[in-house]
């Protein structure tokens, strides 16, 4: 039978991997093509922004929720100071997101697309797809050892 904490590794597992692969294709895709948009490029990162926080933010509270939970109290068979990696991993996204990336996202919505804010938001946007990738690894580990 399934334990709430294993519910909420598999939780953690599914809102880590689904935002590596969110952030593989923004990073790699999503991101560089910013140049390339036409029309009004204001309305299209406002709408991006838009849309873009109604897919991610699910998971990154799923994520944050989870990883909050497992460093107060983690599961049998994950080290504390794994767990708290994890929340500390988290917490490095979030403090990217909001001081590094939502700025140049603002900027854009307000200037268009700058191909240098562009560049800017690409070579920033490598921390939080390095970091995510290692969240989606960690949770992966985290559900296997609470197996």
């Amino acid at each position: 039978m399934m334990t709430p904490s294993d519910l909420l590794l598999l939780v953690q597992a599914v809102a880590s991997g689904a935002m590596c692969g969110i952030i593989w294709f923004v990073q790699v895709v999503h991101y560089p093509l910013f140049v390339r948009a036409g029309g009004d490029e204001r309305a299209f990162a406002l709408e991006n922004q838009r849309l873009t926080g109604c897919v991610v933010i699910p998971f990154m509270l799923a994520e944050g929720l989870a990883a909050a939970v497992f460093a107060w109290n983690p599961p049998a068979g994950v080290p504390r100071s794994v767990a708290t990696l994890g929340l500390a991993a988290v917490l490095a996204l979030w403090l990217s997101t909001g001081f590094l990336q939502m700025p140049l996202h603002a900027r854009l919505a307000r200037e268009g697309h700058d191909p240098d804010v562009v560049a800017a938001l690409v070579r920033s946007n490598w921390l939080r797809t390095v970091f995510w990738t290692l969240r989606a690894i960690l949770a992966a580990w985290m559900l296997r050892a609470a197996a």
